[in-house]
């Protein structure tokens, strides 16, 4: 069973370039950053806003507008790692309560919803989330650029290496003969095969983060 585990194991990371949920994960990664750069700047803006205006009456309507929006793009972020991560994550607790009792039930109204927002913890688990997502979304970023820049220059040297406008220069090694650049190409086949199997584990790191947040039965489960 093990020697079939590692030939599995081995299938999956060769036919990392083949199978469609490969590029499911890299949408996800390409999606990390905008949506990250997005969630924080909403967020901080509107909690220091909000604080600001404590003074004020305006304050706190803001902070519980800030912590819905929150919760909303946790909710955003269920949906994503569910349609291209295959992981089974719950929407935020409020957002399930919002679909079966609007803000304004007769039994509690607004009240009663600022209640629920501040007491699920999932509320406050969305925070960390969308401040953990624009760190995420810098390394998803930085880690997809950098390593399709360097695949896409090596599987380009066979019809690249002999313009004038291009230099291929590793070290003291160069690039200068179709031979060389046929080996350039082999690095770029295997370094293609290495590059999309990190971003699928990069990928998969955003996945469980997620969940983890967003489970309302995390405490049970580490019981």
């Amino acid at each position: 069973m093990e020697t079939n585990a590692i030939g599995d194991a081995l299938t999956r990371f060769v036919t990392a370039p083949i199978r469609v949920q490969t590029y499911k994960r890299l949408a996800y990664l390409l999606l990390a950053f905008p949506l990250g750069m997005a969630y924080f700047v909403g967020f901080t803006a509107g909690a220091s806003t909000g604080i600001g205006l404590l003074v004020t009456l305006l304050g706190v309507p803001i902070l519980l507008v800030t912590l819905l929006a929150a919760t909303a793009a946790s909710g955003l972020e269920a949906y994503l790692a569910r349609a291209l991560l295959d992981r089974d994550v719950p929407n935020p607790a409020v957002l399930e309560q919002l679909d079966e009792r609007s803000l304004t039930d007769p039994d509690g109204g607004y009240l009663a919803a600022v209640q629920r927002l501040l007491a699920e913890p999932t509320t406050w688990t969305s925070v960390a989330m969308v401040l953990l997502k624009f760190l995420y979304g810098i390394a998803a970023f930085v880690a997809t650029v950098t390593a399709g820049s360097v695949v896409v220059a090596l599987l380009s040297a066979p019809v690249a290496y002999d313009s004038p406008t291009t230099s291929y220069q590793v070290g003291r090694y160069g690039v200068d003969t179709l031979p060389e650049a046929l080996v350039a190409f082999g690095a770029g086949v295997v370094g293609l095969v290495v590059a999309l199997n990190l971003l699928n584990a990069l990928a998969e790191v955003g996945g469980v983060v997620t969940e983890r947040l967003l489970r309302t039965d995390w405490r049970r489960t580490d019981a």
